[in-house]
């Protein structure tokens, strides 16, 4: 996901680079918010995992400091390895898609400008 995204997010800054037209813009702009959904929905799931994960290691340090063993002990690192993770691609996760608001952003005022450009020749 993370190189999907980043290459994306290459992508759209390259459209944005070059010269564009009112149509290549058009169908940027569609296939921009489109992709903005599907990362917003994997967001969406990675704060979910994200958060029971979390939970789950906090249950546990609680849970261990009432009943202090090994097995409890293990299973909380075991969630703490996994939560790591989950964070720092939630992270990226976040962070992308704030970058792709932006891009779209941009793009569409390209796009207004162009069509009143169109408009007013």
């Amino acid at each position: 996901m993370k190189r999907r995204l980043l290459k994306y997010i290459g992508k759209v800054e390259s459209i944005i680079a070059g010269q564009g037209s009112a149509e290549n813009d058009r169908a940027a702009l569609k296939d921009l918010l489109i992709q903005i959904g599907f990362f917003q929905h994997e967001r969406l799931i990675h704060l979910l995992v994200t958060l029971s994960f979390a939970l789950f290691f906090v249950a546990g340090v609680l849970f261990f400091s009432i009943y202090p063993n090994i097995p409890v002990l293990v299973l909380n690192l075991l969630f703490l390895v996994l939560l790591v993770p989950y964070i720092r691609h939630y992270y990226l996760l976040e962070n992308g898609t704030q970058r792709l608001y932006f891009l779209y952003d941009k793009l569409y005022q390209r796009f207004i400008e162009e069509e009143k450009k169109a408009e007013n020749p």
